[in-house]
């Protein structure tokens, strides 16, 4: 059973249908929406500040979401892939989007809609990623516009597959 622990009066919400890994961690002001998932060795910390997490997000093994006390938020929208070894930290992210194995997304970063943040890139404090955009490298930058079939193929694909995975388990 996942670790699952109240800090500061707050407890984690979880909508239905979710799934969490034996070793998830998810403490304090969280709230997450229908068939999300939270696999191996995440964790989300909502104790200085409040997570939203909305439907079908994934947050896949050994991710971390935090925020900064008293300053930034972590919101996410519906239909997010955070990958392996990701780090998200006080920032929003729509939804429809890829945030690759180990990508890092800071502070008052903000993610738009319908994109794809590469494994490894790095996104400095306050940076805002425009719809329909492909950024990589550190720090990371634009390096391409996302066409609708490396959207279906990637950011929808693998958002669906988690809610498949998921069901094995449950």
């Amino acid at each position: 059973m996942a670790l699952i622990k109240k800090c500061r009066g707050f407890e984690p919400k979880l909508g239905e249908d979710c799934w969490l890994a034996e070793n998830a961690t998810l403490v304090g002001d969280i709230e997450m929406g229908d068939q999300c998932s939270v696999w191996f060795n995440a964790v989300i910390r909502g104790d200085v500040n409040s997570i939203r997490i909305g439907n079908r997000v994934n947050v896949q093994d050994g991710a971390v979401l935090h925020c900064t006390y008293e300053k930034t938020k972590v919101v996410i929208g519906d239909n997010v892939s955070i990958g392996h070894n990701a780090l998200i930290h006080g920032c929003s992210i729509e939804s429809n989007v890829l945030i690759g194995m180990g990508a890092i997304v800071m502070d008052n970063c903000h993610v738009e809609s319908n994109t794809i943040i590469a494994a490894g890139a790095v996104l400095l404090e306050g940076t805002r990623v425009e719809s329909w955009s492909i950024y990589a490298g550190v720090p990371a930058k634009k390096v391409k516009t996302l066409s609708p079939e490396l959207f279906k193929g990637e950011v929808a694909r693998i958002s669906k597959n988690y809610i498949k995975y998921s069901s094995w388990f449950k």
